[in-house]
């Protein structure tokens, strides 16, 4: 059961880092170093405040002190010349108290000024270090960008982007429905001249027919164009009659073409000889 669960659990940080890696942007991973980079280098730049500080507090209270011994060596002088030697010895003795004071706080103050240098000098590497992380912050992530553009024209010239791809799936279904639509027209445009379906509209004619129709047609109109002439040259009547005769003529074939399936159709008559 436990090697099950060490199974799941793998499985799940696999997938889970995956997922992660998808979601990972490196330009807003470096923003965010570079933040914290900066973050680091204020503080240390608070503490060097901090110590300039607690260093010039020193230098203040040497001074002070420095003042207070000079005060009281200045009276051990003045109780020595006035006969009063206790009390130049009592002046002495305090002033011998704040020089050990001074000599604390001196040592103390040479500390601090260490510490402030060592950290302005470690505020200045840092600095400069946050610059030149900047500087290649930067550079990634305009080279970065670049590259991610550049993949994504060329995802679009070859059509293997998202985007293309469903575009070019509906060209393609788009092309297929209308070359589908073109084959059952043109199937049904064969059926119908062949006779193989039947027009519910009774207007569909057969290749015979209309071939007939066509030349008929051609045939009507050139008696009609040239009985037209003979009217305004002012022909004769003979004539008029030869054109009439032409129509006539021409109009004989179609009857023929219409009592031929008649004879065809009708059964043969048994004939009876007188006797």
């Amino acid at each position: 059961m436990s090697g099950v669960m060490k199974r799941m659990g793998m499985i799940f940080r696999a997938k889970a880092n995956k997922a992660l890696d998808r979601a990972e942007d490196p330009r807003e991973t470096l923003d965010y170093s570079y933040q914290k980079q900066l973050e680091l280098l204020q503080k240390v730049r608070r503490g060097v405040a901090d110590v300039a500080t607690s260093r010039k507090r020193l230098e203040l209270q040497l001074n002070q002190l420095q003042g207070q011994s000079a005060k009281l060596e200045d009276q051990g002088r003045k109780a020595l010349a006035l006969g009063r030697e206790d009390l130049a010895r009592e002046a002495l003795s305090r002033r011998a108290a704040l020089q050990q004071q001074v000599t604390d706080l001196e040592q103390q103050h040479q500390t601090l000024q260490g510490e402030e240098e060592k950290l302005t000098l470690a505020a200045q590497r840092l600095q400069a270090k946050v610059d030149a992380f900047r500087t290649k912050k930067e550079t990634i992530k305009a080279t970065y960008t670049a590259a991610q553009a550049q993949t994504r024209i060329g995802e679009a010239f070859s059509g293997i982007s998202e985007e293309m791809g469903d575009v070019g799936m509906a060209i393609q279904r788009a092309e297929d429905k209308t070359a589908q639509l073109q084959a059952r027209a043109g199937a049904i445009d064969e059926l119908l001249a062949s006779g193989a379906l039947d027009d519910p509209s009774g207007m569909a004619k057969d290749d015979i027919a209309a071939e007939l129709d066509r030349i008929s047609g051609g045939t009507d109109v050139e008696l009609e164009l040239q009985r037209m002439k003979a009217e305004l040259s002012g022909g004769s009547g003979a004539d008029r009659q030869a054109i009439e005769g032409g129509q006539e003529q021409a109009q004989q074939p179609q009857a023929q073409q219409a009592q031929q399936p008649q004879a065809q159709q009708a059964p043969d008559t048994p004939r009876f000889d007188k006797q």
